[in-house]
């Protein structure tokens, strides 16, 4: 009888180990999904469209086998980021930027989600730049042309960010972190279609309808940008 050989690939390296753990196909979607929160079965379904069911259980088994997740008790259907899945934070913060740059408009059947906003907006956020900054929050509203939208809170105080999905569809959230601190007087909101929204965070474009508060919208501006990644084909042998 034949034996299966065992899954990996052969390397001891960190690079190989860690993508025998998240490397499979939605993997680190599955993740960055998480880091907003335990999520059900369900909800994370409805943010990935288009994954077939068979794959995200097998996802979710893998992830769970390899320690990166865990059933969530309180929460029927349930998962939530191990320690160990946490630490995969600032990757998945990095690949949001690296991948920033390569965005363009949104394709046909692309969408959107209200947990893929805010892993953007902590990718994007820059702690020393809002430190001198007056509490704020951020309020976002994206949809695109055929999209009911989703809406997200980013509460910045100080050097601080805490970011949550809000409004209708909203998954319940514990008690937020700011609570704690002073509660903002001034708010922000925005409507922006998806390719607004990437072209404000990479500061190729202003809001044309906007008529609120400029000085707020300058504010966001300063406290959240994208870093620059390297232009596509302009490599280390070009530099």
């Amino acid at each position: 009888m034949a034996t299966r050989a065992p899954r990996g690939f052969g390397q001891y390296s960190g690079v190989a180990r860690a993508l025998e753990r998240v490397g499979e196909r939605w993997a680190l979607l599955i993740v960055r999904d998480l880091l907003g929160g335990a999520r059900r079965y369900s909800d994370l379904k409805a943010s990935l469209p288009r994954i077939p069911t068979n794959i995200l259980s097998d996802r979710l088994r893998e992830l769970g086998e390899a320690g990166v997740i865990r059933r969530v008790p309180s929460v029927r259907g349930g998962y939530e980021l191990t320690e160990l899945g946490r630490g995969l934070e600032p990757v998945v913060a990095s690949l949001e930027r690296w991948g920033w740059a390569l965005l363009g408009e949104p394709g046909d059947g692309e969408t959107i989600s209200a947990d893929s906003v805010a892993v953007a907006l902590r990718a994007a956020f820059r702690p020393d730049a809002a430190a001198s900054l007056p509490p704020t929050e951020y309020v976002l509203h994206v949809a695109g042309a055929d999209e009911p939208g989703v809406s997200v809170s980013a509460i910045v105080v100080g050097p601080s960010l805490d970011v949550v999905p809000v409004g209708d569809g909203a998954l319940p959230q514990p008690r937020r972190r700011s609570a704690l601190e002073p509660v903002p007087q001034a708010v922000l909101e925005l409507e922006l279609a998806p390719g607004e929204l990437r072209g404000l965070l990479a500061g190729e474009a202003s809001v044309p309808s906007f008529a609120g508060d400029r000085d707020l919208l300058a504010r966001f501006t300063t406290t959240f940008a994208m870093e620059s990644a390297p232009t596509p084909g302009l490599g280390a042998a070009a530099a």
